[in-house]
Formats: C-alpha cells, sequence, structure tokens
C-alpha cells in the first residue's frame, strides 16, 4: 500500500493521498490527485516527482549526479541541505508506523478501510506531536 503526504518542518501531517497499490509511482499519485498549494511556499520533494511543478511555488529538489560525471561542490551542499530538510518527512512517516496496523501486511479487504486506517493513524501521529509541542506526557494519568 502507498500514500503521498505533505508535511511541515514540525512532522505535522497537513494532506493525505488515497491508498494506492504500492507499484504505482510517486508522480502518477500527485497527477491523479492534484493539490493546491499556497503561493509563495517552498515545496522539497525528492526525485520521484520529477517534472511536478505547480503554479506559484519554490521547488527543492535534490540534483542527480550526470553519468560518467560528478557533481559540483554547490550541488553536493545543496543536496545535502535538502536532505536535511527531507529527513524530517522520513521521520513524520516514521511516526506515523507507530501504528502497527500501518506498517504490517493489512488483510483487510473492506471497500475504503486502507483509507480509513490510514487518516486514524495521521491524526493520531499528529495529535502526539501537539501534546509534545504542549510539553505534555502523552501516556501519563
Amino acid at each position: 500500500m502507498k500514500n503521498n503526504l505533505l508535511c511541515t518542518p514540525e512532522k505535522r501531517v497537513l494532506w493525505l493521498s488515497q491508498t494506492y497499490e504500492g507499484h504505482v509511482h510517486d508522480k502518477r499519485i500527485v497527477d491523479e490527485q492534484p493539490i493546491s498549494l499556497p503561493t509563495g511556499i517552498c515545496l522539497w520533494q525528492d526525485t520521484g516527482f520529477l517534472g511536478h511543478t505547480p503554479k506559484n511555488v519554490t521547488i527543492k529538489m535534490p540534483t542527480k549526479k550526470p553519468k560518467g560525471k560528478e557533481l559540483s561542490y554547490t550541488q553536493k551542499e545543496e543536496n545535502s541541505k535538502i536532505s536535511s530538510f527531507r529527513i524530517l518527512v522520513e521521520h513524520a512517516i516514521g511516526g506515523i508506523k507507530k501504528c502497527r496496523i500501518v506498517k504490517e501486511r493489512f488483510r483487510c479487504r473492506k471497500l475504503g478501510f486502507d483509507d480509513l486506517v490510514m487518516l486514524i493513524a495521521c491524526g493520531l501521529h499528529n495529535f502526539r506531536i501537539s501534546l509534545k509541542m504542549c510539553d505534555i506526557e502523552p501516556y501519563s494519568i
């Protein structure tokens, strides 16, 4: 199962795509479910979204190494900055996967149930993030 998501630097999930089978490409998911982004924001995306260029948005994407050549020092520095920012998205995905139903084999075949499970897992993740921002222990009594 596969979803695309949009999150903030604080790891809060803002947008979640529908659930697709795992062999569907990320760019195709975005093309099928267009999202309207606010004007002037900076969108940090990986190379799986090559060709996805929303209007009035600054895109930060790592530079691929040309075949048979090397990246320049400035390109390597820029790639390093992009990866240090994008790792926050990976941490958000890891926070969502604290719900075991999301990361293990999903056997329920009810129509739309996989979308609901992912939506609830993202909601729980956002709730944990909000508790951490308020300095409240999530499991204190």
